[in-house]
């Protein structure tokens, strides 16, 4: 995929933020498109930089505690991080939203559903706070929010989870994105709660013709709606392939990992499956491979020299030279 088809072309984005240390590294020269229409699975551990990099996107990280991010974010031919903040706000909310992890945090507990939504209608579409209204009570019923017209004057806390959850899609989707940023959509939700959601992404993302990126630590959430995947891990991007050659041939032992550790009902019952040790500290220089530490394929050369993120074939890219040297050969 090129630059200028994709919706959203991320390349060697870095993200640093001070701590005692001085500046440290959270997102180390990631690089990713997203193209046309496309849900791309963004998946890792706690700490592995997913919402870092995802937050960069639209520049909402703290100032202060953060450098302005390096590197070139692309969208309609326009890079978010040379943009002045004035530019940026109009895109923010319409062109690209985002959805966040926790709905009741997201929501302003002293607002009604209805002056959440109506805010993004009126500053990006100009819509009387009467013609926002009513659009902000077809979104209610566009997300399968019941008696839409009664909820919209409702105040968060008197909502479940779930329709917290779908308010927060509604504002998202309100100005028609381009592209929804998902940061685990689904986290705080019990389990029958969670299809629901995600089988409306699915439906919204069709009917609204938008791409999405999807951040998540949970693979079935991955299988289920994810056209291609970036697995990340410390910072980096460390294999990026189609959905299904992620699950039937993973080229990166760390993606070996995580497909172990998903619980599984068939066969004997016992202790899960874990990836021994954690993410590494950012501020801790490791002269490798960032994974080798961990790796249970590690070879001399993997604590040695850093690898680059190396293509196996057009869609797949892995930061792994033995397991990509054993591809290339099997193709031969």
């Amino acid at each position: 995929m090129t630059a200028t088809s994709a919706v959203l072309s991320v390349e060697d984005l870095t993200v640093e933020f001070r701590n005692e240390a001085g500046w440290v590294p959270a997102v180390r020269n990631v690089s990713f498109d997203i193209g046309p229409r496309e849900c791309l699975g963004i998946v890792g551990e706690s700490g592995s930089g997913k919402s870092v990099s995802a937050l960069s996107i639209l520049r909402l990280h703290a100032r202060g505690t953060s450098r302005m991010p390096t590197g070139r974010i692309l969208f309609q031919g326009r890079d978010l991080l040379a943009l002045p903040e004035r530019e940026l706000r109009a895109i923010r909310g319409s062109d690209i939203a985002m959805i966040f992890q926790d709905p009741m945090s997201s929501l302003n507990p002293v607002l009604t559903i209805a002056d959440q939504i109506i805010e993004p209608l009126r500053l990006h579409q100009g819509l009387s706070r009467a013609a926002a209204r009513k659009r902000a009570i077809e979104l209610l019923e566009l997300v399968r929010i019941p008696d839409a017209a009664r909820r919209v004057d409702e105040y968060p806390h008197r909502l479940s989870g779930g329709m917290r959850q779908r308010v927060v899609i509604a504002i998202a989707i309100a100005c028609r994105p381009k592209l929804l940023i998902a940061d685990e959509p689904t986290t705080a939700l019990d389990v029958t709660v969670q299809s629901q959601i995600l089988q409306l992404l699915k439906e919204l993302q069709a009917e609204l013709d938008m791409s999405v990126a999807l951040i998540t630590h949970d693979l079935g959430v991955i299988a289920e709606f994810a056209d291609r995947v970036v697995v990340m891990y410390a910072g980096q991007v460390i294999e990026s392939a189609p959905v299904q050659q992620i699950f039937t041939q993973p080229l990166h032992p760390y993606t070996d990992g995580l497909l172990a550790a998903i619980p599984r009902l068939e066969g004997a019952p016992g202790r899960l499956s874990s990836i021994p040790g954690s993410i590494p500290d950012p501020s801790v220089r490791i002269p490798g491979c960032r994974f080798s530490p961990r790796c249970p394929e590690a070879l001399p050369q993997c604590h040695r020299e850093p690898p680059d993120l190396a293509a196996a074939n057009t869609h797949r890219l892995t930061r792994c030279p033995p397991r990509l040297a054993g591809c290339l050969s099997a193709t031969r």
